[in-house]
């Protein structure tokens, strides 16, 4: 009997050690990917360089997503972890460069300090919560249909509305990203640091973007 508990406390210490690495690991590399997209972004808004089209923006963002994802075994993935980031970061630029230049300082600091309130708090509660989340995933995969068809429907209707409603849907969609993905590595599920990268990445850049919409369209300029 004390020989299996001390195999089960050597497996269960192991899967332990294993899942406190993926996660050190995942806030260390989104950390930096985080500061070098800024970087990025800041070069391309103070040399005011063109916002990509939305043909460039897509394939760019698809293309390097499958090939980070191709590679997440391997060193490789890791560069493509950061061409990926850095492509996203080139993409905001402009955007940034264009909200500032209509007196919009105030609105990309709120959208800055948005956007990392929800990512501490929804990251906070996956990390405590004893809750099983993973009801979430059907929800958002619900969510992720409607957001498409509006997303859609948006191209031709231009409704100004509903583009606020599809950026707070793009809000809520990211946040229960950040929930399901940061308690799977916690559980054990996730186990790619490069993989949960990405996809926090991605959340908090939809998270950015969206605030920035919101509260651009609904500020008094």
């Amino acid at each position: 009997m004390r020989n299996v508990r001390t195999i089960n406390n050597d497996a269960y210490s192991s899967s332990a050690l294993a899942t406190n690495k993926v996660l050190r690991n995942t806030y260390f590399l989104l950390g930096i990917t985080l500061a070098w997209s800024a970087i990025i972004a800041g070069v391309a808004a103070a040399m005011a360089l063109p916002r990509p089209g939305l043909i460039i923006t897509l394939v760019g963002f698809y293309g390097l997503l499958y090939l980070t994802e191709k590679n997440r075994n391997s060193s490789l993935g890791l560069l493509f972890v950061f061409l990926l980031t850095g492509f996203m970061g080139y993409t905001l630029g402009p955007i940034i460069n264009m909200v500032m230049a209509r007196g919009g300082s105030e609105i990309v600091m709120m959208a800055l300090g948005g956007t990392a309130l929800t990512f501490f708090t929804t990251s906070a509660y996956a990390l405590t919560t004893k809750r099983d989340l993973s009801f979430l995933g059907g929800m958002m995969l619900a969510g992720f249909v409607v957001l498409i068809v509006a997303v859609i429907a948006n191209i031709f209707l231009q409704m100004p509305a509903l583009a606020l409603a599809i950026s707070a849907m793009f809000i809520l969609f990211s946040a229960g990203a950040i929930l399901l993905t940061t308690q799977s590595i916690v559980r054990g599920g996730e186990t790619n640091y490069i993989s949960a990268t990405v996809t926090l990445y991605v959340s908090i850049y939809n998270i950015f973007l969206s605030l920035l919409h919101i509260l651009g369209v609904t500020s008094s300029d």
